[in-house]
């Protein structure tokens, strides 16, 4: 089953979570790479989404 597409806000707030859990000095090494990993994905789809975005403004301003 595919995995539902998140919106840039959805994104934005999953990798705004995964920094304030790695700021926790209460996180363990363990948990602190997951978030790492949640953040580093929640990037990736953030940055995605600014790209797509940006290349439809250049096609329209053209």
């Amino acid at each position: 089953m595919a995995e539902k597409k998140l919106t840039f806000e959805q994104s934005l707030k999953k990798l705004e979570e995964a920094s304030e859990k790695l700021k926790s000095q209460e996180t363990s090494l363990e948990d602190a790479i997951k978030n790492y990993e949640e953040g580093l994905k929640a990037y990736k789809e953030c940055s995605k989404i600014l790209e797509e975005a940006q290349q439809k403004v250049e096609v329209l301003t053209k």
